[in-house]
């Protein structure tokens, strides 16, 4: 069996002042903190997921192929996850770990659903995704609320 380890990061920071935008965080809507900033929906966990897929395949998505599919009107981050995932060919999701640095939203309450959400978009059970939260006591951007980073690193088997 042979075993192959994606990294994957993103970060964002938030939209000042009135929006339409809507927060989005691994696929879900998020309503306790603002929107994120960016020409897609800004899901900087489905982002950083996305990147460590291609980690494994060596194909980028986010990047120039997710900003002509702005371009054409698709700022769903889910489709360029789908994108990513069509590239694994052969290739079995084993597990998926998350690590998200915030302020705002508190993480926490959400994971069950979080878990669930990325499970179902990679085709694995809940207990294969693990999600973890910090605020970084602070000492950033990101744990002084200006912002969300999430780190992704995924594990994909193949006989």
């Amino acid at each position: 069996m042979k075993v192959k380890t994606g990294i994957g990061q993103d970060s964002h920071q938030f939209v000042e002042g009135e929006s339409d935008r809507v927060l989005v965080l691994g696929g879900l809507v998020f309503d306790d903190a603002p929107a994120l900033s960016g020409n897609s929906d800004a899901d900087v966990i489905l982002h950083a997921v996305t990147d460590a897929v291609s980690g494994v395949t060596g194909r980028t998505v986010i990047g120039a192929v997710a900003d002509a599919m702005c371009k054409e009107g698709i700022t769903d981050s889910k489709e360029y996850l789908k994108l990513s995932l069509a590239d694994l060919a052969d290739w079995q999701i084993s597990h998926l770990s998350v690590a998200i640095e915030c302020l705002r939203p508190k993480i926490d309450p959400k994971v069950p659903a979080l878990r669930a959400s990325l499970a179902g978009l990679l085709g694995i059970k809940d207990s294969d995704v693990c999600i973890t939260a910090t605020t970084g006591e602070g000492l950033n951007d990101y744990g002084r609320g200006l912002g969300i980073h999430a780190s992704a690193i995924l594990t994909v088997v193949c006989d």
